[in-house]
């Protein structure tokens, strides 16, 4: 697998692919600054050890007094993760994932600056639910660049080299084993809980920001009376679909199954179609978290 993308220079998809990841790296700087730092949720990666390593170094420090500094902790520590990481994996992680990770580090080090180290609400609970959105949307439109976050991934990448563990469940361990860090360090049972609730809502915000946000439906229907159901779907309701040659498992008989993608207003309608053609018709709806091709959003990003 290669990370590395390759957009022509000053094209469109240049600057759009650049300018996601300013973006994506403020908004998740701005996440960690304004609702996750002050309150010492540590919702793993290397900013999660710099948050850990800045309460700690409080007053040790004449030139950093209230303690290192978070953004620069996550750098210190991507830099050679990012350059073992390329010397075990191969060059996976093009100049992006570099430029990326060091945004973000002076993101949060400058907001910090600005802001000081005071959360914007002080309910832990909607910092929480507010933070791990903003990391999420953030994180979000890092990975559609086609850039890595760095940091604990690159960890996991590593593991999952030489073990038959899946790349998913490494990176849920490491970033627990850094939330536990967090509970040694300032022995508070709260501080994992909420770390793990970010974890959560930062995984599916990445997804609903790569995917999108669908209302759309897949459907199944299988009916012996299919060509009345496939007349209805296409002049109807003006949609099209796939005719699967399936067999009963019951009796061995053959069955046409009809597959169509549709919006979810559609299926009420559909379902009243079917009711009136052949009641005895079997229908799985399924939830479609994203549709591309014809009739609903274009394979190539816009």
């Amino acid at each position: 697998m290669n990370y590395i993308s390759k957009e022509k220079l000053f094209s469109k998809d240049w600057f759009k692919s650049w300018s996601l990841l300013v973006i994506g790296a403020f908004i998740l700087a701005s996440g960690f600054v304004f609702f996750i730092d002050p309150h010492r949720i540590t919702p793993g990666g290397v900013y999660g050890i710099g948050i850990v390593v800045h309460y700690l170094t409080e007053g040790i420090f004449s030139w950093a007094p209230e303690g290192l500094p978070i953004g620069a902790v996550g750098l210190a520590l991507n830099i050679p993760l990012t350059i073992i990481g390329i010397k075990v994996l191969g060059p996976r992680f093009g100049v992006k994932t570099v430029v990326g990770f060091v945004l973000t580090s002076a993101f949060i080090d400058l907001l910090h600056y600005l802001t000081g180290y005071n959360p914007l609400v002080d309910d832990v609970l909607l910092s929480s639910i507010f933070g791990g959105v903003l990391i999420g949307f953030g994180l979000g439109l890092i990975f559609k660049t086609k850039a890595t976050s760095g940091g604990s991934d690159i960890i996991a990448m590593i593991i999952a080299k030489y073990t038959r563990i899946s790349l998913g469940q490494l990176m849920i361990y490491v970033d627990s084993v850094i939330v536990l860090l967090a509970l040694v360090a300032f022995k508070d049972w709260k501080i994992p809980l909420y770390s793990w609730l970010v974890i959560y809502i930062t995984g599916k915000v990445i997804d609903m920001t790569i995917q999108g946000v669908s209302y759309d439906k897949t459907l199944f229907i299988i009916s012996d009376e299919y060509e009345q159901i496939r007349d209805k779907l296409i002049n109807d309701l003006e949609r099209g679909g796939t005719l699967i040659k399936g067999v009963g498992m019951y009796k061995g008989q053959e069955k046409k199954i009809i597959f169509t993608n549709v919006s979810r207003r559609e299926v009420y309608i559909i379902r009243e179609l079917i009711e009136k053609i052949d009641e005895k018709a079997f229908i799985t709806v399924i939830d479609a978290n994203e549709i591309l091709g014809n009739g609903f959003k274009p394979i190539r990003d816009q």
